[in-house]
């Protein structure tokens, strides 16, 4: 597959619309709102909760993107133009096997201690539906489902973590190969003890995860990691989410908070990304990479 426009892989829902679905239809419309916006094609991120549950919403988002496959025949056969819906590549994780300590706004009763047992059960028949899965590495029994998920051809990322910058480095020899939204929920940096953050940054093999929304990462966080990560290694992503909107003061972006007042994700697409990166001084060349070839390098899809 090739793909011209952003590549979102890191996206709960927008608008009115969110994975926490079992109507294939909802998850068209998330597609439609990040395509009409320029992004062409996304990775749509799964909430932790009961497997079932879980299971039952990869099951639709499997339905719509069947549906998109139907349409694309159809207008191949007609000569009809794509509309603007963002191709669905999968789905990616989040969880359930996360530290309820960096929980964020997941609901940390979903959270599972990592086994081989319940990865089968969430996992088995989806193999080829799950692209990416967040795990915390440090858990008691992570390195062995990581491994697994390597197995099964699902890329690994690390997040929602309090691990050390020794514990980090484990999860990424077991082949984890990835870091979900990078800061965020995780172990703060400390001049001591880098963290997962400490090996994100520095480490030369590792996709991060950001997002660029004005309220995630200050600006000058933004500007340190593309003057020290390795830019082939940066990725742009939403974390959007349905929710309650506030608007940046900063820039003209939105954040999604929960009740508690807990930072959930975004409200953004990866064209407002786009925008805050440029008006933080972010070469252009540098603000496409991260948007479009770093994130289907990852996803191992074709550039035209």
């Amino acid at each position: 597959m090739q793909t011209k426009g952003y590549v979102d892989l890191h996206t709960h829902g927008l608008g009115k619309y969110d994975t926490q679905t079992t109507n294939p239809s909802d998850i068209l419309k998330i597609a439609a709102l990040h395509g009409k916006a320029g992004t062409a094609a996304i990775c749509l991120a799964i909430y932790p909760g009961p497997v079932t549950i879980m299971r039952q919403q990869i099951d639709a988002v499997r339905a719509a993107i069947e549906k998109q496959r139907q349409d694309s025949g159809v207008r191949r056969m007609t000569g009809k133009e794509a509309g603007a819906q963002a191709t669905i590549l999968g789905v990616h994780i989040e969880g359930p096997f996360l530290n309820s300590k960096y929980a964020g706004a997941l609901d940390k009763k979903a959270l599972l201690k990592p086994s081989l047992s319940q990865l089968k059960e969430l996992v088995a028949g989806n193999e080829e539906i799950i692209k990416i899965m967040t795990i915390a590495p440090e858990l008691a029994g992570a390195l062995r489902v990581i491994e697994r998920c390597v197995k099964l051809g699902i890329r690994v990322n690390m997040g929602h973590s309090d691990a050390t910058y020794a514990e980090a480095l484990e999860g990424k020899r077991a082949g984890a190969t990835g870091i979900t939204h990078f800061f965020n929920a995780m172990r703060p940096f400390h001049h001591r003890e880098p963290g997962l953050a400490g090996l994100g940054l520095l480490d030369e093999a590792l996709y991060i995860e950001i997002i660029a929304d004005g309220a995630h990462l200050h600006p000058r966080t933004l500007e340190m990691i593309f003057n020290r990560k390795r830019l082939d290694r940066i990725m742009l992503v939403t974390d959007s989410v349905r929710g309650r909107i506030r608007r940046s003061k900063e820039y003209n972006v939105s954040a999604v908070f929960d009740d508690r007042g807990v930072l959930a994700g975004s409200g953004i697409t990866l064209a407002n990304s786009v925008s805050v990166l440029s008006e933080i001084g972010i070469p252009d060349a540098e603000i496409a990479e991260a948007a479009t070839d770093n994130p289907a390098r990852y996803m191992g899809l074709g550039r035209s």
